[in-house]
């Protein structure tokens, strides 16, 4: 099943998602974060070029001008560089870029330097000209200074990276003939425009770091919920075959013994080792189908709690459910499950609501979210329908439900299911005819075989795990 966020082929069209909006909507939260990040750090390449170039294009000569803007614009381009470099390796993904870093903090001083010079003997002692020149050359080192912090961690190393621009470059401009009164100014300038560059940057990568970190948090809590499941699972198994396994042993080796020395004691024995067999295997089918069973108000709260720690508002909205029959609180359960596992593994939802409602002889039961990719994608045909959708059918049907699943509005998905309820119906468990599992084995293989087998809580990948070997077990 494709709840909320199947992926659009060539053969369901498609083409919507080749956009600039269709891949954004693909990214994950942590790869939406980055990119937000490295383009607000290459902003300030194009805030730098805006802030230093414009002025002196405006103010000064051609032969002044033009030069000047040509640095100014490779050095915004080294800067873009810089930052994308260091980004990565704050992620993980390079080396320490330090060569771009030595580089880029030496082409800074050199255009700084430039600039300075221009100002004292290239405007001709024009006031305004002398003025853009100037703040050029204090501008510079400050997006100089902000870039390269990115290559540093820790706060020492970051202010030290800032005052030493700061200072540089208040003794760069008295060797060049700046007066001490304007290159303690300037000093000043580049402390705080540097500082706060410096401040943005660390704080950026900081909180991607954060978010990274939460995510991977995430991943790790449900692999740890699988485990834990499978593992409480395991204990089931041991405590159920752990001692009449004991007995089979030690009652087939007696019987073998016996039948060894012809004594009529052999065919008790093996009686007792069927007896002992037959019993371990409905034990094991208990156990299975206390994992099997779905019953839906748990499901219900147990869906708000998932997506609610996802990060996906959610909103449930359900009549008392146990006035129900038992197979239609099991057959809407799954629903809820199944539903509540694709919301998680597809698109990017950030709101999803269930709602349960009785009326005029019928339950009807809504799952609808946002964030989906593509419109229509899912459901729409059957190259876009998973095969989870087929097995919610058949177990809907075995109760005469039925299931509805498609676009719902602009980036929303609803998954509708309806079961009638007749007035006098009682609840009642559902019959197990010996050697049969509890729902039939085509059941629980087609609903192991959905999109959401495992992906969730451990009860979902504990499903999905012997759902699919089904038709062995009950064979």
């Amino acid at each position: 099943m494709r709840q909320g966020g199947g992926r659009a082929g060539p053969a369901d069209g498609g083409t919507a998602m080749n956009g600039p909006r269709g891949w954004w909507g693909r990214q994950s939260t942590p790869a939406k974060v980055e990119t937000y990040t490295r383009w607000s750090f290459h902003s300030f390449a194009l805030v730098e070029f805006a802030v230093m170039c414009l002025p002196v294009l405006a103010q000064t000569r051609p032969g002044v001008a033009y030069p000047l803007a040509v640095l100014v614009a490779l050095h915004c381009a080294g800067t873009a560089v810089t930052t994308s470099r260091a980004v990565d390796w704050s992620r993980g993904r390079r080396a320490r870029p330090v060569r771009e870093l030595a580089l880029h903090g030496t082409f800074t001083v050199l255009v700084a330097g430039t600039a300075l010079l221009l100002a004292r003997y290239g405007t001709g002692g024009e006031r305004l000209a002398g003025n853009a020149t100037s703040t050029v050359y204090g501008g510079v080192l400050a997006f100089g200074a902000g870039t390269l912090t990115l290559g540093f961690r820790g706060r020492r190393r970051v202010s030290a990276v800032v005052g030493a621009f700061a200072g540089g470059s208040a003794v760069l401009g008295a060797l060049l003939g700046m007066p001490w009164p304007a290159a303690l100014g300037t000093a000043l300038a580049v402390f705080l425009g540097a500082g706060f560059l410096a401040f943005t940057t660390v704080f950026s990568v900081w909180l991607l770091d954060a978010v990274y970190e939460l995510d991977a948090a995430r991943e790790t809590r449900a692999r740890l919920a699988v485990a834990e499941e499978r593992l409480r699972f395991g204990r089931d198994l041991h405590d159920v075959l752990g001692r009449n396994l004991s007995v089979i042993s030690l009652k087939s080796e007696l019987a073998v013994q016996l039948a060894r020395r012809g004594r009529p004691e052999a065919v008790e024995q093996m009686i007792e080792v069927q007896r002992v067999a037959q019993e371990s295997q409905r034990e094991v089918r208990a156990v299975v189908r206390g994992y099997r069973e779905a019953d839906l108000a748990v499901e219900l709260v147990g869906a708000q709690g998932v997506l609610t720690a996802a990060g996906i508002e959610c909103r449930v909205r359900a009549q008392e459910a146990d006035g129900l029959p038992a197979e239609v609180r099991a057959a809407l359960g799954w629903v809820v499950r199944e539903a509540t596992t694709n919301v998680l593994r597809h698109g990017d939802p950030g709101h999803c609501s269930l709602e349960l409602s009785q009326g005029a002889g019928r339950v009807v039961l809504v799952v609808e979210n946002d964030g989906v990719g593509t419109a229509g994608s899912a459901g729409a045909g059957s190259g876009g329908r998973g095969s989870g959708l087929d097995g919610l059918r058949e177990r809907l049907t075995a109760v005469g439900g039925t299931l509805a699943a498609g676009p719902a509005g602009a980036g929303r998905f609803r998954l509708v299911a309806e079961v009638p309820v007749g007035p006098g119906q009682r609840g009642a468990e559902p019959s197990t005819a010996a050697g049969e599992w509890p729902g039939g084995a085509g059941t629980g293989g087609a609903a192991a075989g959905s999109d959401g087998g495992g992906s969730t809580g451990g009860g979902v990948s504990t499903v999905s795990t012997f759902g699919a070997d089904e038709g062995e077990a009950g064979a």
